[in-house]
């Protein structure tokens, strides 16, 4: 086994135009110009650094952000893949939650409640962990997660080994990345979080509440 570094970002920003315009509130938007830069930004912080693959969610704000990161990276394969999409990823009680937590959760259908904590669970077998194969220069294996914020804090929450609840209230910048180590000798190390330092201040917030940005 080897050492795995799963690097993990939150899509840049959604145009969300078109969602507002469209009385069906079509969902699978692209980004925005500021989305544009963001993603073209963290690809310009990871170039130079080799990945074993980049994968990302289906949805178009993911693709779209994993391409222009991919555009600064030495050619890494690239894999659209449902395991790195906006899922719920546990079905969490709201009993003892605050009143907003039990409304937020109140929105996932029967449905949403079963399949999204399976494909979270695949997703955690899939990523979570040290590399079960040798790697042929003994170096840390590199993949890159382009994903949505349920997933980035349900990761989160695997890694530290916080109580299963936990993965709410972890809110990610749009563009923001989150580094964790997996290495065959020891429990996982959080290296990152949400960093947004290849980010200028006017790009910074983005995809969060107001109120929540520092």
């Amino acid at each position: 086994m080897v050492t795995r570094l799963l690097y993990l970002a939150r899509h840049a920003e959604q145009d969300l135009t078109a969602v507002r315009e469209s009385e069906a509130g079509e969902p699978d938007t692209g980004l925005t110009e500021r989305g544009r830069q963001q993603a073209t930004l963290l690809g310009e912080r990871l170039r130079g650094r080799r990945f074993a693959a980049v994968h990302h969610g289906p949805l178009r704000r993911a693709a779209q952000t994993a391409e222009l990161i991919a555009r600064s990276l030495p050619e890494p394969p690239v894999y659209a893949t449902e395991l790195a999409g906006d899922h719920l990823p546990h079905d969490t009680d709201p009993a003892g939650l605050p009143p907003a937590y039990a409304t937020f959760l109140a929105q996932f259908s029967a449905a949403e409640r079963v399949d999204g904590p399976r494909v979270t669970a695949e997703a955690v077998r899939r990523f979570a962990g040290p590399v079960p194969e040798e790697a042929p220069d003994g170096e840390p294996v590199r993949e890159l997660v382009v994903t949505h914020t349920f997933l980035i804090a349900w990761l989160v929450r695997h890694a530290l080994d916080a109580p299963e609840r936990r993965w709410l209230g972890l809110n990610l910048h749009n563009a923001g990345l989150t580094v964790i180590r997996y290495s065959p000798g020891g429990p996982p190390n959080l290296i990152a979080l949400n960093d947004v330092a290849h980010l200028p201040s006017e790009l910074w917030g983005t995809g969060l509440p107001v109120d929540y940005v520092v």
